[in-house]
């Protein structure tokens, strides 16, 4: 039986087998990027969008896409070339990486639940609560805990000893499968014991946020416009759903007992909890938010106005993104 030193390559599912299914999943694809690119163009080009709520979505974005380009282009590849293997730095890497920008990105959604907080329920003390620093502080703890706790999984998991073979039942590299090769029941329990440490914090910030918005709901129905409480419950009620959806399918999929695991089901819920939500984010960013869809309508439009070749307005376009992320993040940092 092989052993972790031995092991150079995994060996993962096809994410699909016909070639209508590829090219489906790969214009998917394209479209969850283009939405997460657009948003963040959008945010980092509009100076109107320089919020609080702009700047962590800016950040949420920036998540979404790194979970998608995690796990879906080697997926692709493989699936277009019919390859199935993954190096054992590559399944590293993505393990890494996907727990790197899904922690951060249910950071970012609880910070986001306390900013729609703050702004209904203590509006007078929205410019204190959430200033220039605060949003900063936030940022850099949401980014710093995911990196912490990406680093603490991945390096547990592959310190196992690994003598089961290196089939993965997954389209990508999952914690779940990879304990499944492993032959150290004390290494098994102990990972399993940050799982469930990570699931226990992740609850706790999913409590919160169901208190935060009980606390909003009751603020917007004594709201006297039936508008406003309709554009309140539109705005709420979406992320509401996503963070149920996110906590739900993950804490699941990866401490469900390994008796009721089967393939289909693995397959259901790893794709509910890793590429869904980054989906359906900007969809409920976008359509909920007037002035992101002015920005994005404003800036598609000039794209396509001015006659310029495509390489040039690519570079152009990517290093004035690049200077007005790093105006938009110092101009938080420095404090307005």
């Amino acid at each position: 039986m092989p052993n972790s030193s031995s092991i150079s390559q995994f060996l993962l599912l096809a994410f699909a087998d016909r070639r209508e299914l590829q090219l489906l999943h790969f214009w998917l694809f394209l479209g969850i990027s283009l939405g997460n690119g657009l948003i963040l163009s959008a945010v980092a080009c509009d100076q109107h969008l320089h919020t609080p709520r702009d700047f962590f979505l800016l950040h949420l974005s920036l998540t979404d896409l790194g979970c998608i380009c995690t796990t879906v282009p080697k997926a692709m590849h493989n699936s277009l070339w019919g390859t199935t293997t993954i190096s054992f730095t590559g399944c590293a890497a993505q393990v890494f990486f996907l727990f790197f920008f899904l922690g951060t990105e249910f950071s970012f959604l609880t910070i986001m639940c306390y900013n729609r907080y703050v702004a209904i329920c203590k509006p007078l003390h929205y410019g204190t609560l959430l200033g220039s620093r605060a949003c900063a502080h936030m940022a850099a703890a949401a980014w710093a805990s995911g990196f912490l706790n990406a680093l603490l999984h991945t390096a547990n998991t592959f310190s196992l000893p690994l003598c089961q073979g290196n089939a993965l039942g997954q389209f990508f590299c999952e914690i779940p499968q990879i304990l499944k090769l492993s032959c150290s029941h004390s290494g098994y329990l102990r990972e399993l014991g940050l799982l469930g440490a990570s699931a226990c914090l992740a609850f706790g910030c999913f409590v919160f946020i169901v208190f935060s918005y009980v606390q909003i709901f009751r603020a917007v129905l004594r709201i006297p416009s039936k508008q406003g409480q309709h554009k309140a419950f539109s705005t709420c009620l979406p992320h509401l759903a996503v963070v149920s959806l996110f906590v739900s399918t993950g804490t699941f999929a990866y401490l469900k007992p390994p008796s009721i695991s089967s393939p289909s089901l693995d397959l259901a819920l790893s794709v509910l909890y890793s590429v869904m939500p980054p989906a359906l984010n900007p969809l409920i960013c976008s359509l909920r938010n007037q002035e992101l869809k002015d920005a994005i309508r404003k800036m598609m439009t000039r794209c396509f106005a001015e006659e310029i070749k495509v390489p040039v307005f690519l570079c152009v376009s990517f290093r004035r993104g690049v200077l007005n992320v790093q105006a938009f993040l110092l101009k938080f940092l420095r404090g307005s």
